[in-house]
């Protein structure tokens, strides 16, 4: 996948999470078809929304290797929209959730990853300032 393309799927991502933010209604299930959408369009991975408990608890999604559906790439666990996630990273729920080798947190707009529960990276695509989705794309 080139930069193009790249762009343009994050472009349409964030197009739809600023869709239902401006809705009013959205809480944080809305925006997880968008989420879904999104991680979809990478190689070689089916991503299930809402998978079967596992042995650490009940992550939001799990990404499944789609050429050997055995192998488990990830998972994910989401926020609400404007949640602060420098405080969720505190939570019982995530240092059990830092026992997988692969996890992403987000509030949607940031992404952190996570690596055997070291976070190496963060990706923000955009933040809510007084009620108002400022895009950085």
């Amino acid at each position: 996948m080139n930069e193009l393309d790249r762009t343009a799927i994050i472009k349409r991502y964030l197009s739809e999470v600023v869709e239902q933010f401006n809705s009013g209604q959205a809480k944080e299930h809305a925006y997880r078809p968008a989420l879904k959408d999104f991680l979809s369009q990478f190689d070689d991975i089916i991503v299930v929304n809402d998978p079967k408990r596992s042995e650490h608890g009940a992550p939001d999604f799990i990404f499944i290797k789609k050429s050997n559906r055995k192998i488990i790439k990830g998972y994910a666990e989401t926020k609400d929209i404007a949640v602060d996630l420098n405080k969720i990273e505190k939570t019982e729920q995530m240092q059990r959730y830092h026992a997988y080798s692969n996890l992403i947190l987000t509030n949607y707009l940031e992404f952190r990853f996570y690596r055997n529960g070291e976070k190496y990276k963060t990706i923000n695509l955009g933040e809510v300032i007084n009620g108002k989705l400022h895009k950085k794309l």
